[in-house]
């Protein structure tokens, strides 16, 4: 029994600007009375649309308007609910004991498989199995990826309370899990899904699953297929999205500024790759080329001088603590001769947020008088200077001096901050984000020839200071 649509979304406009819309009362209002589960149902396939969201009570309100309020968090464990859903899917397609003889084995190979050809950078396949092994592999450090992205981009403003978003290659859901779970409970999430391949059908099983003001749309074809006149309706996207996809396409940045059409003249362009060299020095390259046509570059990486850009390799990659090996992880390596090949717990990944308006995180220009370049770090090689970077790496050292990553965006070589001794006054530098701002003081300029890089030294006559 369906309800006339066009009644039903004119009552509700009218309602939504007087009072909660009650299904209740939209009923008394239609000219073939409906019941109000009928009513409510309806309700819930035009909320999207409508702006509306579902309160406990049953009622329907307008979202407020203006960005998303989402606390920061560590994300160190994968929702039991989530992982209900996987496990049903599993024990659906391959029987309670999945993990175990030839379905283990297929699912374990399948792994091993992904795992080799991204290593090699080889085209990659998915069938069911393949689709289901990477999900058990990926789905909880993507999870975790996808929360921190969120509350980065809603720390900015830059994620709407109300967000329309479009995800290109969305894979099995882990991303999408992440940002379902970081929108607050008066926000609405208008989720569209790019994804050709088997991958589909877990990602169906987590949208359905999904509270009611969570809404997707799949679009079962390759990003490279889609037709995106056909995607706007009349609203561009808040947030285009692409998880882990753009080292699959044959052509990235074609890909890329393609789907800057469909973004709204505030959205923001979200492009997250693995940290593995070869899949962050390609994000990078995106990066880079957008910019060459006009995008600009927001976050996390920086633009502190007029007319320069970094042309070194751009490795960089953020780097949160572990995330625990769920149950179903668990089984499926426990059954295997070296299990740590199947157990997935870190969180690394490399990111870039785009936009067209011009709007960076940190909008300034350093003045030459007071602050060396680091693209002219060959000029000051055994002098100390002062500069003013973004830290782009967590601790590299690996129990030695600590050391970071360091750009301003003029840089043609990696260059890097080492401290040597720990002081009150350098503290700033082991203490800021990934991402921030920080002024050095009289570091000492170095060589590395063993790595072909710059070093700064901060030792105890270096002053750190964290900016904003």
């Amino acid at each position: 029994m369906s309800v006339n649509k066009d009644e039903l979304r004119a009552n509700a406009k009218y309602l939504r600007d007087v009072r909660p819309i009650d299904p209740e009362e939209i009923c008394e209002y239609l000219s073939t009375p409906r019941h109000p589960a009928v009513v409510r149902r309806a309700l819930r396939e035009e909320a999207a649309s409508l702006g509306l969201v579902e309160r406990d009570d049953g009622t329907f309100a307008p979202v407020e308007p203006g960005p998303a309020s989402v606390p920061p968090a560590s994300v160190t464990a994968f929702p039991e609910e989530h992982a209900r859903v996987l496990e049903d899917r599993l024990v659906d397609v391959y029987g309670p004991d999945w993990h175990r003889g030839e379905s283990g084995d297929a699912l374990r190979e399948a792994i091993r498989r992904l795992k080799t050809d991204y290593y090699y950078e080889n085209d990659v396949s998915y069938d069911e199995t393949a689709a289901l092994g990477y999900a058990i592999y990926h789905l909880p450090d993507y999870y975790a990826v996808g929360r921190y992205v969120a509350a980065d981009l809603a720390a900015e403003g830059l994620l709407p309370r109300n967000a329309r978003v479009l995800d290109i290659g969305a894979g099995v859901g882990g991303p999408f899990l992440g940002l379902a779970d970081a929108v607050p409970d008066d926000g609405l999430l208008n989720y569209h899904a790019v994804e050709p391949s088997p991958a589909v059908d877990l990602l169906t099983d987590f949208i359905d699953a999904s509270g009611p003001n969570v809404h997707g749309t799949l679009h079962p074809e390759t990003v490279e297929a889609l037709d995106t006149d056909a995607l706007t309706e009349g609203d561009d996207f808040d947030l285009v999205t692409a998880f882990s996809v753009l080292s699959e396409l044959d052509d990235p940045i074609a890909i890329a500024e393609r789907y800057l059409d469909v973004l709204a003249d505030d959205g923001t362009l979200v492009l997250v790759a693995p940290a593995d060299r070869n899949t962050s020095i390609g994000l990078r390259e995106v990066e880079r080329a957008l910019e060459t046509r006009g995008v600009t570059v927001y976050a996390p990486t920086v633009r502190l001088w007029d007319g320069e850009r970094p042309t070194d390799r751009g490795w960089s990659f953020v780097e949160k603590p572990d995330i625990d090996a769920p149950g179903f992880q668990r089984r499926l390596a426990e059954a295997a001769e070296r299990p740590a090949e199947f157990l997935n717990e870190s969180v690394k990944y490399s990111h870039s947020f785009l936009r067209t308006d011009e709007r960076r995180k940190h909008d300034l220009s350093l003045p030459a008088s007071r602050y060396a370049k680091l693209g002219d770090a060959d000029r000051h090689v055994s002098k100390r200077v002062d500069l003013v970077a973004a830290k782009l790496s967590n601790d590299l050292s690996e129990g030695g001096n600590p050391l970071f990553k360091i750009s301003d965006g003029s840089e043609d070589t990696d260059c890097y901050a080492v401290v040597v001794d720990r002081t009150a006054l350098n503290r700033d530098l082991l203490g800021a984000d990934y991402g921030d701002l920080v002024e050095f003081e009289s570091a000492l300029c170095l060589w590395n020839d063993d790595e072909n890089a710059y070093n700064f030294v901060v030792d105890d006559e270096v002053i750190v200071d964290r900016l904003g």
